[in-house]
């Protein structure tokens, strides 16, 4: 008989900060297992007991003072904790666990660049390029293994995944040379990008917006940010994807929404 499994992620923007929001979650979405990115917290100090209350008894941490920080939290068991530094300078950017039944989740949060997109005048973009290089090296080196890559990818690759594709191509997200190297990161292991696959372009399908917006549901000046890709394999499993869109509207929200995606395995 087959085995249904939600697999959540959100960008949450301190973790801590957003306990009222992030058990809201849990309560009315109960996905079996949640991807987490930007937790600001130190291992030690993360709220686990709220996740442990909800029946997510299997955590894997990566967490760092103050900035980034990844984690999974699941209600079935995880393994093979691995913690890759595509950042290539100890940032907790990644976190990467195995399913029982052999699927690798790989949890990323993709650096957002800075504001300049010039390596040159902006050092923090090309550390954004040269992480994403690595992830090409690799995803090309994954060897047909199944495998769910998730997370804020920092990058709306799409002209149909930002509110206005003419007035962002210079803006750090969805400029050309970053939709080209998220393209040849999703060609380096034939990624099947879910959310497209259930939402075809030119839908609307936006992950994030920012916090500058007055009304961030009446401009609607969104983009798709976070992404959940899979191997071919898995991406026949997936029965269902949504972005759970209301939660920008809760108190004190994240600039990101969760994204959720159902399998039968």
């Amino acid at each position: 008989m087959p085995q249904t499994l939600s697999i959540a992620s959100w960008n949450i923007n301190s973790v801590r900060a957003r306990l009222d929001i992030v058990e809201r979650f849990l309560i009315e979405e109960s996905p079996d297992i949640v991807c987490l990115q930007e937790t600001k917290v130190v291992n030690d100090t993360f709220p686990a007991g709220l996740f442990r209350q909800r029946g997510y008894n299997h955590q894997v941490l990566n967490g760092q003072p103050m900035h980034h920080g990844v984690a999974i939290l699941s209600k079935v068991p995880i393994r093979e904790d691995d913690r890759l530094d595509w950042q290539a300078n100890g940032e907790a950017r990644h976190v990467g666990v195995r399913l029982d039944n052999g699927v690798r989740i790989e949890n990323v949060y993709v650096p957002a660049g800075g504001d300049v997109p010039d390596r040159e005048l902006n050092p923090k973009f090309g550390q954004k390029l040269d992480f994403l290089e690595r992830m090409i090296q690799w995803s090309t080196a994954l060897d047909n293994k199944p495998t769910i890559l998730t997370g804020d990818f920092n990058i709306a690759p799409m002209e149909c995944d930002v509110w206005s594709h003419r007035q962002l191509l210079n803006v750090v997200s969805h400029t050309p040379l970053e939709c080209e190297i998220l393209a040849r990161l999703q060609a380096s292991n034939d990624w099947v990008d879910i959310g497209r696959k259930f939402f075809p372009a030119p839908q609307r399908l936006y992950t994030w917006w920012s916090y500058r917006a007055r009304d961030w549901a009446v401009s609607d000046r969104g983009r798709r940010l976070d992404h959940m890709w899979m191997t071919t394999d898995v991406a026949e499993k997936a029965v269902s994807h949504r972005v759970v869109e209301p939660i920008r509207g809760w108190m004190r929200p994240s600039d990101h929404v969760p994204i959720i995606t159902e399998f039968a395995f």
